[in-house]
């Protein structure tokens, strides 16, 4: 029994071990992980500020025609177009990516917090939830940017607070689709077999799935990898053929970008929840 107790003291002090070793790994790795996630954030959030002096009509933005004039829409949008030009920009290099996260944060909290008057004004109507939740899902690729550079949260901390906020960003993907199932069907190129209905029934179904994943932490890794290379193939044979086609409507371009900033932050996150996987493997 001596031998027993004592066997089994000794295992969870090597199992401790190994744990702290494998935290020790993935803070060492941390912030070294891929690139590409923030190179495509940051391309999209450039792509944004650029749309926005060339499209410099406030009234083109549903958060903003409703509260500004005149007088105050331009100086709003070209502050925000300098902002994300720039925080784009320089997310693209290692050295300022923690600068640049922060700027584009703070661009889309404000954004995204611009939503909420209309969302309280009728709440009823969820084109207005699922634009904030569009939004806010820019906020996280900026936070887990920031994070993973700054070292203000923990790693476990950062990677659950991120997993489950844009799980539920990812809902409301799903949402919108279920609700406009018959657009998202029309935009789905009429080439692709079995049909366009099977692929907005199909993809519906994958974001909820990759949101169930996400809050519940099951399979959430391979579940977000899944999730970049649907919304990458979205932008792909969506998004890029009907630009390709009408290259003058503001609506276009947007869509387009929005796709694949979302493409970006679902990335950045794979990249944060590999981050334990790669060291669970080198502690093997």
């Amino acid at each position: 029994m001596k031998n027993l107790g004592f066997r089994a003291a000794e295992g969870r002090r090597v199992a401790l071990a190994v744990d702290g070793w494998m935290a020790a790994a993935a803070a060492r790795t941390w912030g070294r992980g891929s690139d590409f996630g923030r190179h495509l954030f940051g391309l999209a959030a450039l792509a944004f500020g650029v749309m926005t002096l060339v499209w410099h009509n406030y009234r083109d933005w549903d958060q903003l025609r409703f509260i500004l004039d005149a007088r105050d829409g331009p100086v709003f949008l070209y502050a925000a177009a300098a902002a994300q030009i720039f925080g784009g920009g320089a997310l693209l290099f290692r050295s300022s990516a923690k600068v640049g996260s922060l700027v584009l944060g703070v661009v889309y909290v404000v954004l995204a917090l611009l939503f909420v008057p209309r969302i309280v004004a009728k709440p009823q109507s969820y084109d207005r939830w699922g634009n904030f939740f569009e939004q806010f899902s820019f906020v996280i690729g900026a936070a887990l940017v920031y994070g993973r550079f700054s070292r203000a949260w923990s790693p476990e901390r950062l990677r659950r607070a991120g997993r489950i906020l844009f799980g539920v960003c990812v809902a409301s993907f799903a949402v919108e689709q279920a609700i406009h199932l018959d657009f998202t069907a029309s935009l789905v190129p009429k080439w692709l077999p079995p049909g366009q209905l099977f692929w907005a029934v199909a993809t519906t179904v994958a974001f909820v799935l990759a949101a169930a994943a996400l809050v519940t932490n099951l399979a959430a890794l391979l579940a977000t990898r899944l999730l970049t290379a649907m919304l990458v193939i979205f932008g792909l044979l969506v998004w890029v053929p009907i630009l390709m086609t009408d290259s003058h409507t503001h609506a276009n371009w947007s869509e387009t970008a929005e796709t694949f900033a979302i493409a970006g932050v679902a990335w950045i996150l794979a990249d944060l929840l590999g981050d334990r996987a790669r060291a669970r493997q080198k502690a093997r």
